[in-house]
């Protein structure tokens, strides 16, 4: 067996059960990797130096072939109603075919940290077949210093091979694509998906099983800090700004995606950026263009022009998920330490494509925990495959593929810190306004970043808020530089009783939604549900 670049001789890929690997290349930096990559046709290199690979039929996740090993350790620990299950054994038998079917090949290895915090990372040793799935990692999660290699020990180990194809029938799983999380080995095994986005969130949902345990709260966010070190958290689901509008000028990056909360502040999980860039501009997002068409950035399913090289980021005939993950470094504001303190401002986006929220409302402790455990948003024709219209999606803590326990650990968790440390919460709107999907328009950036920029400097606290008559929290009355008519929902749309009954439909499904979390909130919480004050506003 070759093997190229650094490791630990103690613990090597003998280590995990391989047998007779043609090579493994160990912890290869961005231009050996780029290499690999062309010499074995699995990407091409774009206009500004990106690496720009495709994903095939998975250009997402596939959060049902997800599975977890129900053994004595975590059969009451886990979710199960959002986990699939599997035993040891079929783990071990999937384990033993992962192993014969990597015989013979080359892998990539790499070492990393999943964790800014050095009190609460993870140390992640990802093997993968692709050497642009091992790029897309390095970068994604955080790079030790060549010095903290020679002592490397991990304590979870992925291997991600993209051309296994798992047996229903034989491995106890859904389809060819498999994701199975073994906690009490500590291993993860991701076959049948090119989309290298799988590896990221398997450590995600890692380090979402272990943090609670040790009061630290895991959370599908980005964040930013002020000058004066006032810390801001962005939930939301994909497609509804989280790596936008954190990615603010006046303010450090701290991440885009995941981070902890812990007793010494908020913690990077990650030391990379993972931006949907979908209709991207140099105008609306200077920051992340200029990071994506960069030497060390990857993308996936861009379309380019073969000849010229240059990405169409307006073309969607792969997918509307098309993404780029670079370095957090090559965003000239971020963070270097990827830690700061107590936050001070908690934002939900939510990308109402009913067109019946306020571009922005104040929350209570309770309605923060409310919309929390709802994480709300709504997708559209296009995002998904044979979607047409208007779907409400409601995924719990804003990352319900993700959770390996049940949702209350974490609401429970949250609103604690919330209520320790005085954060002022806030919902907002990025998705329709004027009308719903279709008929009305996209909430312009513009409003979203002045509304934004006036909670978090603040000064929209001090302004008058009314009540909201459908969904009870606070909007304000009116804000500098904001066409009042926007703060107002019902005037933006031309038919009123429509509107009225659009928003009455989507209190319904939040209410209905909760249901299945009722026994497990306070009455507080229960109370701070959408409910219809008068018959229209």
């Amino acid at each position: 067996m070759q093997e190229t670049g650094l490791r630990n001789s103690a613990h090597g890929a003998e280590r995990f059960g391989f047998t007779n690997l043609a090579a493994v290349h160990w912890n290869l930096p961005e231009a050996a990797l780029y290499e690999h990559a062309i010499r074995n046709g699995e990407a091409h290199v774009v206009e500004g130096g990106a690496l720009c690979a495709e994903t095939g039929v998975h250009t997402g996740r596939s959060p049902k072939d997800k599975f977890v090993v129900c053994d004595e350790h975590s059969e009451k620990a886990i979710w199960w109603e959002k986990n699939g299950r599997l035993t040891p054994a079929q783990f071990d038998l999937l384990l033993g075919d992962f192993l014969a079917h990597a015989e013979g090949r080359e892998l990539f290895a790499q070492d990393l940290f999943g964790g800014a915090d050095p009190k609460y990372r993870i140390k992640a040793r990802i093997f993968t077949e692709l050497a642009w799935h091992s790029l897309f990692i390095r970068t994604l999660l955080i790079r030790p210093e060549r010095s903290e290699l020679a002592q490397y020990v991990p304590d979870f180990t992925i291997l991600c091979l993209p051309s296994f194809k798992a047996d229903p029938k034989r491995h106890g799983v859904r389809s060819e694509t498999v994701i199975a999380i073994n906690f009490t080995k500590r291993m993860i095994l991701i076959g049948g998906s090119y989309y290298a986005g799988e590896m990221k969130k398997s450590v995600f949902t890692t380090l979402n099983y272990y943090l609670p345990a040790e009061s630290v709260m895991p959370m599908h966010c980005s964040a930013n800090v002020g000058p004066g070190g006032d810390v801001a958290l962005f939930f939301g689901l994909s497609g509804t700004g989280k790596t936008t509008l954190s990615a603010d000028p006046n303010r450090t990056l701290i991440g885009d995606d995941e981070h902890g909360w812990g007793p010494q502040g908020v913690f990077n999980f990650e030391g990379g950026c993972y931006a949907k860039c979908i209709k991207l501009s140099r105008e609306a997002e200077p920051e992340i263009y200029a990071a994506t068409l960069r030497f060390g950035a990857v993308l996936e399913n861009v379309v380019f022009d073969a000849q010229t090289r240059v990405c169409d980021f307006d073309n969607d005939s792969k997918t509307e998920n098309t993404r780029s993950a670079y370095p957090l470094e090559f965003i000239t504001n971020a963070s270097r330490s990827g830690r700061a303190g107590m936050p001070k401002n908690l934002v939900m986006l939510t990308a109402d494509a009913y067109g019946v929220m306020p571009p922005i409302a104040r929350l209570t402790p309770a309605q923060a925990m409310y919309h929390f455990i709802s994480g709300y948003t709504a997708k559209v024709a296009g995002t998904e495959k044979g979607l047409v219209g208007v779907e409400p999606e409601f995924s719990t803590c804003f990352g319900a593929p993700f959770l390996p326990r049940h949702p209350s650990v974490y609401g429970n968790l949250l609103r604690e810190l919330i209520g320790v440390h005085g954060v002022d919460c806030w919902l907002v709107n990025t998705g329709w306004t004027g009308g719903r999907y279709g008929i009305g328009r996209r909430m312009p950036i513009k409003v979203t970043r002045t509304l934004l920029a006036a909670a978090l400097d603040g000064s929209l606290k001090n302004t008058k808020f009314r009540t909201d008559p459908y969904f009870g929290f606070s909007v304000p009355v009116s804000v500098p530089n904001i066409e009042p008519h926007l703060l107002y929902p019902y005037k933006t749309w031309q038919n009123k009783a429509e509107f009225d009954e659009t928003a009455r439909k989507l209190v319904r499904m939040f209410q209905e939604n909760f249901v299945q979390f009722e026994t497990h909130v306070d009455a507080d919480v229960r109370s701070a549900a959408p409910e219809v004050r008068i018959a229209a506003e």
